[in-house]
């Protein structure tokens, strides 16, 4: 982390915590949003890596995560409620645009965000989550348990403080390396009897790709944090569906670069791989330039194999500057 500097904004009614590095010298901010269960720590090596090429790199901890302020209500992480951060932060950071990189639940904030202020956002690498419309016949929750049933790990996290305890029994660092290290095809459930499968006797490792000195820094902060902030984003999936009919059937027109393994468990759920390659993906993102499966990766790319996602970046976002 030596060179990333730390600062905390007053954005949006919260305070936000960022760590940034590099000038920019003349190069657009590269705004990094992360998924559940991270932090802007997932983003280190992209951080290093494209400063050192002379981006302005801005990663926040989101609203409900480590050091950034996180509302008890999961009625306040709402799309709004987060694109409104984001708004409010690019707006501090004295710029007009950000190239954007997302992943997991980032990469829906950054749809979100992409659908909403299309002004705001020059181009945009997502990882991992593609972008579905919304379905105006259905609240999402509802339609997951239709088709993946209650135990689908969306469905499992409705309740408030159910998924807690069970994190809390289980132990937060088993749990971070349980979900970590995941590369398990299909739908991820979780059991009503130890979901997360931990076995306390036989703990597993940690996958090649992670620290032992990093771990920690994870586990440390959700330890001091909890995870409802980051769960209350799943909370909110059937409000975001009610306050955005106004955005049914509306594509999104920012041009995108879309990469993701192939044992990513969001790529191998059942239906992902036809939408995406099929030609959905492509109607609902018009300027969608670039699909990449990266063979033998997982959910969580962009630690696993930093040095190709840097190239990824690199090489679409300079196409626009």
């Amino acid at each position: 982390m030596e060179e990333i500097t730390h600062r905390t904004l007053h954005i949006n009614g919260i305070n936000m915590h960022i760590a940034e590095k590099g000038q920019g010298q003349g190069k657009p901010v590269i705004l990094f949003l992360h998924g559940f269960p991270e932090l802007w720590f997932t983003w280190r090596h992209q951080i290093h890596s494209l400063s050192s090429l002379g981006f302005h790199t801005v990663a926040p901890d989101l609203r409900g995560y480590g050091d950034t302020d996180a509302p008890g209500s999961s009625q306040a992480y709402t799309c709004h409620h987060i694109v409104a951060d984001l708004v409010a932060l690019i707006d501090q950071l004295g710029v007009d645009q950000v190239a954007l990189v997302a992943h997991d639940w980032g990469a829906l904030v950054g749809w979100y965000l992409c659908l909403f202020r299309p002004d705001l956002v020059k181009a945009y690498v997502c990882l991992s989550v593609p972008f579905r419309p919304r379905n105006p016949k259905m609240k999402p929750v509802e339609g997951m348990r239709l088709v993946f049933g209650e135990d689908y790990y969306m469905c499992r996290f409705q309740e408030p403080g159910v998924i807690e305890a069970e994190i809390s029994k289980a132990g937060t660092a088993e749990v971070l390396k349980k979900i970590l290290s995941d590369r398990k095809p299909g739908p991820p459930y979780l059991a009503k009897e130890n979901p997360f499968g931990i076995c306390p006797k036989n703990s597993g490792p940690l996958p090649s790709w992670l620290k032992e000195d990093d771990f920690n820094y994870i586990v440390n902060k959700f330890s001091e944090t909890g995870f409802t902030g980051g769960l209350n984003y799943y909370r909110a999936l059937d409000l975001n569906w009610e306050l955005t009919g106004a955005w049914t059937g509306a594509a999104v027109m920012v041009p995108v670069k879309y990469v993701v393994g192939d044992e990513d468990m969001c790529y191998t759920t059942p239906g992902v791989k036809e939408y995406v390659h099929g030609g959905g993906f492509k109607k609902n993102v018009p300027l969608l330039e670039e699909i990449v499966v990266m063979e033998g990766v997982g959910h969580f790319l962009n630690q696993e194999r930093p040095g190709e996602i840097n190239a990824h970046i690199h090489n679409f976002i300079i196409k626009f500057y």
